[in-house]
């Protein structure tokens, strides 16, 4: 989705909240694959660990990272994960349900289509 509308959206990840650290939700993939966060307890940690996931997942778009205090997650209701689109006039278009099981890339896909349609100049 990034590779098709980057040059018309500004796509960027939030790193928020760890989903799986050692003192909470582990999960065996991770532990598969030797994947072992403890939970970010400064800004400086997890700006740390959200690099490291952006290079273990190859992610090629830009990211920024929510404080430890969490105030970006809570804000947009982020927690697990969640999908937005927000215009140009910093209105909200997209919001998807929380994921994981209401992470819905398409939804979002026709929403950048329908946001896209609206801005063109008309005949």
């Amino acid at each position: 989705m990034w590779e098709r509308w980057g040059d018309r959206i500004e796509f960027i990840v939030v790193y928020i909240r760890e989903a799986h650290p050692e003192e909470g939700w582990v999960v065996n993939p991770n532990r598969a694959a030797d994947i072992l966060i403890n939970d970010p307890e400064t800004n400086e940690e997890r700006v740390e660990v959200a690099a490291s996931c952006a290079v273990n997942l190859q992610i090629r778009m830009p990211v920024v990272v929510d404080d430890v205090d969490d105030a970006i997650a809570s804000a947009y209701g982020a927690l697990p994960d969640r999908l937005y689109l927000i215009d140009r006039d910093a209105i909200v278009t997209f919001q998807g349900d929380p994921g994981p099981w209401g992470f819905d890339p398409a939804a979002l896909e026709k929403a950048i289509e329908a946001t896209l349609d609206r801005k063109r100049p008309q005949p």
